[in-house]
């Protein structure tokens, strides 16, 4: 008998970008990678090949590893962690819109509105999203709790906070990106019912 065929997703490229003076200078280990890794890798079903790169706090090093995952990587999806606060050394959000074809404000707003069920200084956060060519890029917050709250939301709080991650497949959709399929566990994306396949057979 024909054992029945695994199931089938379309493969995504991701991008990670973490932007550290001291982790980049290997003054103490990146968690911010570590951390995108782990909850993307519960939260996707698709089989993803990685892209990395640990930089320092420098506008045109951002900026340069951003096109190089868009342009000549051709990442579905990059994010990046650290450096979207205000310090002088927060220069991630300049980076990115510095090589955006389009703004997506939402994610930004959605963000700190997540962040601002556990901090006041949810407000100082500077985080954008933007779309270059067929690559979306949002930029997280440095800290592991605060990435996996951003893109998981709070479900169990009253009302429940929708995480920014939900919303992702389909704008990778409408980019001309993979279909990318999540662990409802983890993360249950929206689609309009126009726009969903039929289960992975």
């Amino acid at each position: 008998m024909t054992e029945p065929a695994a199931p089938r997703f379309d493969t995504v490229r991701i991008g990670l970008v973490s932007a550290s003076d001291r982790a980049a200078a290997g003054v103490y280990a990146d968690q911010g990678i570590p951390a995108l890794k782990d909850w993307l890798a519960r939260a996707l079903l698709n089989p993803v090949e990685w892209h990395e790169h640990l930089v320092p706090d420098e506008e045109a090093q951002i900026s340069a590893a951003l096109r190089a995952l868009a342009d000549d990587t051709h990442c579905d999806l990059v994010l990046t962690t650290g450096g979207t606060g205000p310090a002088l050394r927060d220069v991630t959000p300049e980076a990115t819109l510095a090589v955006a074809d389009r703004v997506m404000p939402g994610f930004g707003e959605q963000m700190r509105q997540i962040s601002l069920a556990f901090v006041p200084t949810a407000i100082l956060s500077r985080q954008v999203a933007v779309i270059r060519g067929r690559t979306l890029i949002i930029n997280l917050p440095g800290q592991p709790k605060s990435i996996a709250e951003t893109l998981q939301g709070l479900p169990q709080a009253t009302p429940p906070v929708q995480g920014i991650f939900a919303a992702v497949p389909y704008c990778v959709d409408l980019i001309g990106g993979p279909y990318l399929e999540t662990d409802p566990d983890v993360c249950k994306a929206f689609r309009p019912k126009s726009a969903q396949r039929p289960p992975a057979a």
